[in-house]
């Protein structure tokens, strides 16, 4: 069931064995309302290509018919990644991906005996590692979060603090209920992908920035609130959701990190969430216990941020070693 003030599916105008997928999707593999909508835009795009160009349908499309969207989709491929419309060999990869569990689904169903994804090949993409920040970057935009001394730059710094400190996606920390923080403050109970919980342990800095938060919140609480806001532990008086939306959360990050002259290019929650498991598989952290905090399913999401310590690694060689510029 979605959260109060979540909106729902949007109503796709789709041939019915897609809303049997999504449905699958829902009540047996427990996806969450985004993942859900991320299958339903890219099974859409599938759909309308294959309506307007093919006069065919999603249901009955033929392998020829697939690699003909797919064409089309890399037509719009730039050397940069971006073309005219915007698209990236990961997201035809993506809709690649989206196809294949769908017609899977179908088989499984009994709505249709073939895949016609089964003979195309995936495209080769180059790994991308994500961005991060360092760890005096990190303490610069906590710093200069709190300067102002404001409600909201408490409430700024408490959910710099809680990010950094427990590595939580911007849905997760946004969609904080009260009950998630424990009396003693020193675990977060989260709900994540797929309605799985997990135990995240707050830093002592994580846990005094709630405290000072918490003798400021009301004042993010409408004197006429039934209760909306109240329930959440970042409310607010003007989303519908009830408490703050991960899109106001991202653009006070942008503008803080135009405050701290950090490149704000490089400043989002979801870096925030690479910096906080980086820094701690540099200073040695068990890769088992990242994952369980970060709520990875699968480890190999994980290990790429090995990679980012790396390639840190390797180009601290290179910047410092007496001998590397000799060769």
């Amino acid at each position: 069931m979605a959260r109060p003030g979540r909106p729902a599916l949007p109503k796709p105008d789709l041939h019915p064995s897609v809303d049997a997928f999504l449905n699958m999707l829902q009540t047996e593999r427990g996806a969450a309302l985004n993942t859900r909508q991320a299958y339903w835009r890219d099974l859409a795009d599938v759909s309308l290509f294959l309506k307007n160009q093919m006069s065919s349908d999603i249901d009955r499309a033929s392998t020829d018919e697939i690699k003909a969207y797919l064409k089309d989709l890399a037509g719009k491929v730039n050397a940069k990644g971006k073309g005219n419309g915007k698209i990236s060999e990961r997201t035809i990869a993506r809709r690649l991906s989206a196809m294949r569990q769908f017609y899977r689904f179908m088989i499984s169903e009994k709505m249709r005996k073939d895949d016609p994804t089964s003979t195309i090949e995936s495209p080769k993409q180059g790994r991308t590692l994500p961005k991060t920040l360092s760890e005096d970057e990190v303490s610069t935009l906590i710093r200069v979060a709190g300067e102002a001394g404001t409600a909201e730059s408490v409430r700024l710094v408490c959910l710099l603090e809680m990010l950094y400190a427990t590595g939580l996606r911007v849905s997760e920390l946004v969609g904080l209920s009260m009950s998630a923080v424990g009396e003693d403050t020193q675990f977060l109970l989260v709900e994540g992908k797929g309605g799985r919980e997990r135990m995240v342990p707050l830093s002592d800095p994580a846990q005094k920035a709630i405290n000072n938060y918490m003798t400021v919140r009301q004042s993010f609480v409408s004197p006429e609130d039934d209760g909306t806001q109240g329930q959440w532990l970042f409310p607010s008086k003007t989303s519908v959701k009830g408490h703050l939306t991960r899109q106001r959360f991202a653009q006070l990050l942008k503008d803080l990190a135009r405050a701290a002259k950090v490149d704000e290019d490089r400043v989002s929650p979801h870096v925030l969430r690479h910096a906080f498991a980086t820094h701690l598989l540099s200073r040695g952290a068990d890769l088992r216990s990242v994952q369980k905090m970060l709520g990875h399913a699968d480890i190999a999401t994980t290990q790429i941020y090995t990679h980012i310590i790396g390639k840190d690694l390797k180009d601290t060689v290179e910047e410092k070693h007496p001998m590397a510029k000799k060769a």
